[in-house]
């Protein structure tokens, strides 16, 4: 596979990378030899990672759905935003608010390459996309990208989705989303998502090592551990939950999964959950 890239970026091809790994788990087209072996190892040991990965991008439509609809937010700040998979954020969004505005982040190259996927925006709204990592949440904040996009003063949704189990404690998790939401006014929210292993230790004790094998650290963590992630704030209906459980059918009556049996919380092994800041 190759791709058409500006002289500057260097996707490191040889190494895996979790964006790519995650499009994998989605059966997107946009990775490596190197994230389908690190993604392979995970799905030997954890067959249901597919799961977990749809399930993850169905909470992502819900919630923002939630917010535009039930909330009446119009801005949202994504990190970690991913290879684009339709429909991206931007698109949930502006069907039901077609004036939201969006600002992407992330670090992989690969999602810069196909940025303008991203910024494909209503009329009526705007996207941006910001390449930075969400281990220097300052460098985003003061982004041109950032201020040009989202106004400060009203509320912004941050939309964390399986992003903060590659944040270790030693990088101060918990902190850095703090230091993001203290940017954001009253009336805005987090929505959060992070695999755990509270279902099955020793499968994700597995998947844990293969992560640090392939030189992505990671830290998954349990349901209080990603609890603290909302201190402040106040959770929304249905709290903390596993993610296929976070108001599996949306007002408008559609499920965001195909027909069959609801997979089992071990199955998907995702805390899930939206706080609004008082």
């Amino acid at each position: 596979m190759t791709h058409e890239l500006p002289n500057a970026l260097n996707l490191r091809t040889d190494k895996a990378h979790s964006a790519r790994m995650y499009d994998f788990y989605l059966g997107g087209k946009d990775n490596y030899e190197a994230d389908r072996e690190a993604a392979a190892r995970v799905a030997a040991s954890y067959p249901a990672i597919f799961v977990c990965a749809r399930e993850n991008r169905a909470f992502m439509h819900r919630a923002t759905r939630v917010l535009a609809r039930d909330h009446g937010i119009r801005q949202w700040l994504d990190i970690g935003t991913g290879i684009p998979t339709k429909p991206n954020l931007h698109e949930v969004a502006q069907s039901v608010a077609p004036d939201a505005r969006i600002v992407y982040v992330d670090n992989d190259p690969i999602v810069l390459v196909h940025a303008q996927t991203l910024l494909n925006s209503s009329a009526e709204g705007r996207t941006d996309y910001i390449r930075a990592d969400v281990n220097e949440p300052d460098t985003i904040l003061r982004s041109p990208e950032l201020s040009e996009t989202l106004d400060l003063t009203r509320p912004v949704v941050l939309s964390l989705n399986a992003l903060m189990h590659f944040v270790t404690d030693a990088q101060d998790a918990h902190g850095i989303v703090r230091r993001l939401m203290d940017a954001l006014p009253s009336g805005s929210a987090l929505a959060l998502s992070h695999c755990t292993p509270d279902f099955d230790p020793e499968t994700w004790q597995k998947v844990t090592d293969i992560y640090n094998q392939a030189g992505t650290p990671v830290q998954f963590r349990d349901k209080a551990a990603v609890t603290d992630f909302f201190a402040g704030l106040d959770l929304i209906e249905p709290g903390i939950v596993v993610g296929h459980r976070w108001r599996p059918a949306t007002e408008d009556g559609g499920a965001d999964r195909e027909d069959g049996p609801a997979p089992s919380d071990a199955d998907v092994s995702l805390w899930a959950g939206v706080g609004i800041k008082p």
